[in-house]
């Protein structure tokens, strides 16, 4: 009954709903980053080059604007329940299943990728964010990075966007094409929303890391594996290609950062009783 509830709601939402939701997410995060800047260099960060305090707010608040899209879009006329979001307790077992299936056909096709193209280098974000420069800027961007963006990311491309995009209606023969399609379109999108924070050949693996998110959101029926492996990923990235950690300190960013992200959302979740 739960689950035909959450399917009846799901049908409810127009598609317009996602593409509103994108560009006011876009738009409104594109203000307030201008306007962090504009109040950083009324108190002396220069306006060419920010200073990491002004750009770790900036990314905040721009994260933090497409969560806020989705809220109102869905808040609007009521067209989606927080289990359509994806906050859903699974069985463990599935959920490490996910992480490890999901997380090894990432890897391996980037590891490919980057063989093929001979793709070097790391994303350009942290440096930005001022990693190397103090403590504190390195604790900030390691909470943003590793805890606040796959908690807002996922909420917004897997939770909602996806949520609302794989209803679509392509059918090829017997087999329903519309969570495949969702899937590609989400996973480009999110590819692109990095377009300021990585490296431009880094934006088909993303996209791929991006497609792989959704289809474990799907198939799971949980958005925790989700923002789980992206979190993962994010550790790992920033403590070996910016941080210089060896593995026991980058297994202990890991589990803080899924620790925080466990406190913040478990409250948000329901537990899946349905078969």
């Amino acid at each position: 009954m739960a689950t035909n509830a959450a399917e009846d709601e799901r049908e409810r939402t127009p598609y317009w709903v996602a593409l509103a939701a994108v560009l006011f997410g876009f738009a409104s995060g594109l203000f307030v980053s201008i306007l962090v800047q504009l109040v950083g260099t009324a108190f002396g960060s220069p306006a060419g080059h920010p200073t990491p305090a002004v750009n770790i707010a900036g990314d905040f608040l721009f994260d933090g604007a497409f969560v806020a899209s989705a809220l109102y879009f869905t808040a609007l006329r009521g067209w989606m329940g927080r289990s359509d979001f994806g906050y859903r307790r699974i069985p463990w077992r599935l959920a490490a299943s996910a992480v490890l299936l999901a997380g090894f056909a990432y890897y391996v096709v980037t590891l490919a990728y980057a063989s093929i193209f001979s793709v070097h280098g790391t994303d350009k974000l942290p440096t930005d964010l001022g990693v190397q420069r103090s403590v504190w800027a390195a604790a900030a961007t390691a909470v943003f990075v590793c805890a606040v963006a796959p908690m807002a990311e996922e909420f917004f491309f897997r939770g909602f966007l996806f949520g609302v995009l794989r209803r679509m209606r392509i059918r090829a023969g017997e087999h329903d094409l519309g969570p495949w399609v969702a899937a590609v379109i989400v996973g480009l999108l999110f590819g692109l929303a990095h377009y300021d924070s990585a490296q431009p050949q880094f934006l088909i693996p993303l996209g791929f890391l991006g497609f792989v998110l959704c289809i474990v959101r799907w198939k799971t029926g949980s958005l925790y594996p989700c923002m789980a492996l992206h979190a993962i990923n994010n550790c790992i990235a920033l403590g070996v290609n910016e941080l210089g950690w060896n593995a026991g300190e980058i297994v202990a960013l890991t589990v803080g950062s899924l620790a925080l992200i466990a406190l913040v959302t478990w409250p948000l979740s329901r537990r899946v009783t349905e078969a």
